[in-house]
Parts: C-alpha cells; sequence; structure tokens
C-alpha cells in the first residue's frame, strides 16, 4: 500500500477541523480537492475513513488507525526538517505548546524570553487548557508540549521535566491567617473558601481535605480559572489556594500573602510532557531544556 504524503497532510488537517470545508481553507487549496485525497486513501485503505454527520466528520475504526499513522509521519517529517536546518547551521522551527493558566503571568513569559534570545528564529505558538484537557492535545499532534499539573502517570505521555510546588492560602496582607504560627485547612475553613473545580488538578488534590474536614463549609465560589480565584482573593471575598505560579506579581508587590499549608504538605507536580516514542525536532528540545531549567530555579526558591 503507497500513502502519498499530500493525501496524509489533507486527511490530518481533516481530522483536526472536522470538516472538508474548513481544512481546505486551512490548507488553502479546494474542498474538491481534499475530498479527491480522501477518496483516493479510502481505496488504498479499503475502508470508509470518516463517518459524515450532520455535526461533522467523525474518524470511522480505520480512520483511528489511519491517524495515529498520520501524527508519527507529520511530526517525524518536522523533526527531519528540523535536523536539515542544523545541518545548515540554522537554528529554527516552531514550538506548540499548550499550558495551564496560572504558568502565563511569570513562568512562562521567561521561558519564552530565554528561547528566543538564545533562538530568535523560532517561532512560539501557545494555548491555554486545563490540566485534565491537555493530555489528549499532545497525543493527537496537536500540541508538541504539554505543561500541566499533577498528571496521572500514562505509558502514552513522557514527563521530560518537573518541578515540585507547595500549594497554599492565598489571602489579603490584613487576613487574620497571617497571623497563624501553623496554616491548616482547619484554620482556613473558618473563613470564606474559593475552591477550584475540574478541570484544574487543584480540585483532586484539595479533594481529600475537603472530605475529612467534618465541619460545614462556606464556599463562596467554586471555579474553573486559578486568575479568577486570585481576583476574589484580592477583593477580599475568601481564602483560595493555589501554588507560587500566577501570583508573581502580587506577592512582589504586597497585595497577596501565599501561606504553605501544613496538614498535611499539599504538593502539586509542574510537569512538561510530550508523546512517548516521538524523536523531537530540535526546537522542541531546545525549548524543553529551557524549560526544565527555569522549573529547577523556581523549585530552588520555594519556602
Amino acid at each position: 500500500m503507497r500513502i502519498h504524503s499530500r493525501a496524509i497532510i489533507y486527511f490530518d488537517m481533516v481530522r483536526r477541523c472536522g470538516s472538508v470545508r474548513q481544512a481546505s481553507r486551512r490548507l488553502n487549496v479546494s474542498a474538491s480537492a481534499v475530498n479527491r485525497q480522501l477518496l483516493y486513501l479510502e481505496d488504498e485503505v479499503g475502508a470508509p475513513l470518516f463517518e459524515r454527520l450532520p455535526s461533522g466528520m467523525k474518524l470511522t475504526p480505520a480512520g483511528e488507525v489511519l491517524a495515529r499513522h498520520s501524527i508519527t509521519v507529520i511530526q517525524d517529517a518536522q523533526r527531519t526538517a528540523s535536523e536539515f536546518d542544523n545541518l545548515r547551521g540554522v537554528r529554527r522551527g516552531k514550538v506548540t505548546l499548550i499550558n495551564v493558566e496560572g504558568v502565563n503571568s511569570d513562568f512562562l513569559p521567561a521561558v519564552i524570553e530565554r528561547m528566543l534570545r538564545l533562538y530568535p528564529a523560532v517561532e512560539i505558538e501557545a494555548t491555554t487548557a486545563g490540566s485534565t484537557a491537555i493530555p489528549p492535545v499532545v497525543l493527537s499532534g496537536d500540541a508538541d508540549i504539554g505543561l500541566a499539573f499533577s498528571l496521572p502517570r500514562s505509558e502514552d505521555l513522557q514527563q521530560r521535566a518537573v518541578g515540585k510546588f507547595r500549594i497554599g492560602a492565598v489571602v489579603q496582607p490584613g487576613h487574620a491567617l497571617t497571623q497563624e504560627r501553623r496554616v491548616t485547612f482547619a484554620a482556613c475553613a473558618r473563613y470564606p473558601l474559593i475552591l477550584g473545580a475540574p478541570p484544574l488538578s487543584i480540585h483532586a488534590l484539595m479533594e481529600p481535605l475537603l472530605r475529612r474536614h467534618k465541619a460545614p463549609l462556606k464556599t463562596v465560589v467554586r471555579a474553573t480559572s486559578i486568575e479568577l480565584m486570585k481576583s476574589l482573593a484580592l477583593r477580599g471575598l475568601g481564602v483560595a489556594f493555589q501554588t507560587l505560579f500566577g501570583l508573581e506579581a502580587e506577592l512582589r508587590d504586597g497585595l497577596l500573602v501565599h501561606l504553605p499549608l501544613n496538614d498535611p504538605v499539599l504538593v502539586s507536580e509542574l510537569g512538561a510532557y510530550v508523546r512517548a516514542g516521538r524523536p523531537l525536532p530540535s526546537a522542541v528540545d531546545a525549548f524543553l531544556n529551557v524549560l526544565s531549567d527555569e522549573l529547577a530555579a523556581r523549585e530552588t526558591r520555594e519556602p
């Protein structure tokens, strides 16, 4: 069976977009040209690759098999092109990243700044999502790297860098909790609480503490946004919980206080993940090295 590279590219774009028409716009070719390549592939495979549904194109079992092949082929082609660039003494390429919201304010800008100083010809594309939504995007090939908190271990994902960071209560400087010698969840629970909801990883990390606490909780907000939780704490509306990520400017300016929890010590892992077994383009590998260095530096500054 001979599967033409153009057909693979067109098939993969239809898989990503969910429609021939949208794929044709992204590829800047006619819809009929995309459809011809799909028909060619289906003839080669000997089975339909998509179900044509009112809601869009859905992969068939044969399509799922070909999708795994197409992701490998396209990513390997990108890596090969990057290696040819390196042979010519050129360090360029593109890094696609999907990351949690908390790293957007300070950590990720620091990583990108250093990356662009070292490799100014590299293009970086970053998308924000909750931790639980990140693995499927990396596995589908829609992102090179996933940056997420406390992901469950998976043989399909390789963890390339990690740092461990304490979860703490986040309050205004004048809050009564700042007078406590040890900050426990029980002490925090005497006040209105601002809690994370799925798909934030902190929801799963905090859930055992919430279940063990016998007294009723006064939860004022459950949010899927770290930024929203921080903003509510800034207004004095309750006690929020998170790592130091996303609080850098407010802590530096004395607008918020981060009080690590001690019962037990709650730790969240911030990890960088790639699809297991994938040979990485040099630009992606370089980005991971810069990211790993920044993670290690932040971990050493933990209280």
